[in-house]
């Protein structure tokens, strides 16, 4: 059974009711189902497929499907993709507008995570992404740099896995949010050849580039 969400809630990395740390968030009018049930509900979000958990004290602010509704993302092609690149950008530069700092965990407004603000932007056009920066560099088709082009994703982390995520700008400039240690606790504009120390820190760890393709398809019984 499916759940709508009548407001943003946040869901958190442990079953633990002490924990605070949020995995991630569900916005309004997203769809969950629950997996168990304990001092906190594991739940799966349907649009990206992530798991995580939910007070239960949320549950108030969860709809009931009908028990015959099913949901699927849309089928996006990769010209409707390329058409909504400048919304995709504005949105981000609305949320750049706003107060804000970072947020780990974050995929609603006013505050996001790196992968959180990326997956945000795209769904406001009806683009579903996976929810981590691992995940969104496995979806998307890889591209070399010389190729990129202004709407594409620059990722960043270590030899092993992506642990950081942008918006390509042109130039080897990219918006995204970064954190406070390494970053501008927020979302800025940075380049791969800039000489301030967020650019400098993100330029040794960068991992590459890749291209929306489609429209993510989770699979719910997995």
């Amino acid at each position: 059974m499916l759940y709508r969400s009548l407001r943003h809630l946040d869901l958190f990395e442990s079953p633990d009711p002490r924990s605070t740390r949020l995995a991630t968030q569900m916005a309004q009018g997203r769809f969950l189902s629950f997996l168990e049930t304990a001092q906190r509900d594991r739940v799966r979000l349907v649009e990206d497929g992530y798991i995580a958990w939910l007070n239960p004290s949320d549950r108030q602010y969860l709809q009931p499907m009908p028990p015959d509704f099913s949901y699927q993302n849309p089928a996006v092609d990769y010209a409707t993709i390329q058409q909504a690149i400048p919304q995709i950008v504005d949105y981000i530069f609305s949320a750049q507008a706003q107060p804000h700092e970072y947020l780990w965990g974050g995929t609603v407004p006013p505050s996001y995570d790196c992968s959180g603000l990326i997956q945000a932007a795209f769904a406001s056009v009806g683009i579903w992404l996976p929810r981590d920066a691992y995940q969104q560099e496995a979806f998307v088709e890889p591209i070399t740099l010389d190729r990129a082009q202004r709407g594409d994703l620059i990722f960043f982390g270590s030899a092993v896995k992506a642990t950081h995520v942008g918006l390509y700008l042109g130039q080897g400039e990219y918006v995204h949010s970064s954190g406070k240690e390494h970053g501008h606790n927020g979302i800025a504009v940075s380049s791969l050849k800039g000489e301030d120390r967020v650019s400098q820190f993100y330029a040794c760890i960068y991992r590459g580039m890749g291209r929306v393709w489609g429209s993510y398809q989770p699979d719910l019984n997995s």
